[in-house]
């Protein structure tokens, strides 16, 4: 089992997206969601930034309990939810992450979104990074601290956060899984502890 860890220099509630009682990861970190040693029990770590002023911090942890394409993802009931509604929608609704599928050429659809450009217009280096990686990674296992993102103890820092600008992957498994123990002690899962850190921009 592998297990991921990247640092994350924006949260707008977009990527990861914790709302509808799911959390999603389906745009951005195409190189994670695409990986060939994801699989359903994966873990991905999201920890803080000097640019989010959260070095050393844990913003998200989610378990990977199922994965789907980005057109199944469109199509599912479950996930309508995370469909943006921009510009008059709520703050989850306009930071929706389901916003690609395919016309009946088979050709990507960009729906306005977060990752568009003004009006709704096309943003083809968004759309080639996103659906580079076409999996849509979903979680029922989550923890979400956004703005209110904690500090974890020493033993475990070498262990969560990546060194480099890029993701990795954590290890030793020994040593996740106690974290993840004692996350789940600690912490609710499945519940947004704090705003997107971004919100307030």
């Amino acid at each position: 089992m592998k297990y991921f860890t990247y640092k994350i220099e924006h949260d707008y509630g977009l990527a990861p997206n914790p709302f509808g009682g799911y959390c999603t990861l389906a745009v951005c970190k195409s190189q994670i969601r695409m990986n060939s040693n994801v699989n359903i029990g994966s873990w991905i770590f999201g920890s803080g930034s000097v640019k989010l002023k959260t070095l050393n911090k844990l913003i998200y942890a989610m378990r990977v309990d199922e994965i789907i394409t980005m057109e199944e993802y469109w199509n599912d009931s479950r996930f309508s939810y995370k469909k943006p509604i921009i510009p008059n929608g709520s703050l989850p609704q306009v930071y929706g992450d389901n916003f690609y599928h395919k016309d009946i050429n088979g050709n990507w659809i960009q729906e306005n979104s977060a990752h568009s450009n003004n009006e709704g217009l096309l943003n083809e280096s968004h759309l080639a990074r996103d659906v580079s990686g076409n999996n849509v990674l979903i979680s029922l296992n989550f923890f979400y601290f956004g703005r209110n993102a904690i500090t974890i103890p020493a033993e475990f820092i070498e262990v969560i956060f990546t060194k480099g600008r890029n993701w990795a992957y954590a290890k030793p498994e020994e040593s996740i899984i106690s974290f993840i123990e004692w996350l789940s002690k600690t912490h609710e899962k499945n519940i947004i502890h704090g705003d997107p850190i971004n919100w307030p921009v």
